[in-house]
């Protein structure tokens, strides 16, 4: 009996040692690959930033310039669509985790929500094309926004679900035990207690849509000049808008050396901004104890 007890523990440490062996091995190899990704950025782009790159607008082939209207154009689009993200998916969370998640529609819903998760983001962009570029006569920001929206509202939702699940069945307790509704409940307790989560979704939103590029190509398209009023938002948007995505996308093909370097460039500030955009968000993620 001893004996076959000693083997079958020598057997799981066996298999215990294979196997955190693979985990480290297959993590090194994902390290390795990401430092790959980051030294290529870093070797082909870091070079060619300098402040034309924020205050001058996509150039002519041979010419100098920079990427300000693919930045401003990037930074509205998202904006706008995380607000929009935001609004219905921290409600939508909250519903399916405070009201209705165990109900046959709830349950529907969640269902949806796991498929746009998982939707590739050019039906994204061909459906917001039909219902805002096609009927409209033209491309615009707006609908880049709707399109960036309808991607990191899935991921708001079920961040949104998951964090106000974690929250102690207590915090809501003693909010009705005081007399207060479940929406006064919810607003003032349970979404403060999971303001760290919350924000976090947001963050893993906005870095999911930073470097979408095939669903704006179908409904912001792009603006190789900035208007001079382009302070004037709605007026800004309401016409074909430069990103970022698109810029790398269009002039990383492009034979001109001055477009490649722009290319890169605009690689590297995406790829720094989502990089940064995660490291945020997992630090808000930790527990109160620092771990």
């Amino acid at each position: 009996m001893a004996t076959t007890t000693s083997a079958r523990a020598a057997r799981r440490k066996i298999l215990n040692t294979v196997f955190v062996t693979l985990c480290m091995l297959a993590t090194g190899v994902a390290l390795f690959a990401l430092g790959l990704i980051l030294y290529s950025l870093f070797k082909q782009g870091f070079g060619g930033l300098s402040l034309d790159i924020f205050t001058m607008d996509t150039p002519a082939p041979g010419s100098p310039g920079g990427l300000r209207n693919a930045l401003i154009g990037s930074f509205l689009m998202c904006g706008i669509g995380m607000v929009i993200a935001l609004f219905i998916g921290v409600l939508a969370g909250t519903w399916l985790a405070e009201i209705g998640g165990d109900s046959p529609y709830g349950h529907a819903v969640r269902f949806l929500n796991d498929v746009l998760l998982s939707a590739p983001s050019i039906l994204v962009g061909l459906f917001v094309y039909e219902l805002l570029v096609k009927p409209f006569g033209g491309f615009s920001g707006w609908a880049g926004a709707v399109a960036l929206a309808l991607l990191a509202t899935p991921i708001v939702t079920r961040t949104t679900e998951d964090i106000l699940n974690l929250q102690p069945n207590a915090l809501r307790e003693a909010g009705m035990a005081l007399g207060g509704s479940q929406f006064a409940t919810v607003r003032k307790i349970i979404w403060k207690a999971a303001g760290a989560g919350l924000l976090t979704g947001g963050l893993l939103g906005f870095a999911r849509i930073s470097g979408e590029t095939a669903p704006l190509l179908f409904t912001a398209l792009n603006n190789q000049f900035l208007p001079d009023d382009w302070y004037n938002v709605p007026h800004l948007l309401s016409q074909p808008t430069s990103s970022v995505p698109v810029v790398m996308y269009n002039y990383a093909l492009s034979p001109d050396d001055t477009w490649i370097r722009l290319a890169w460039v605009g690689a590297l500030i995406v790829a720094l901004a989502v990089l940064g955009i995660n490291v945020l968000g997992r630090w808000l993620a930790r527990d109160k104890s620092g771990h």
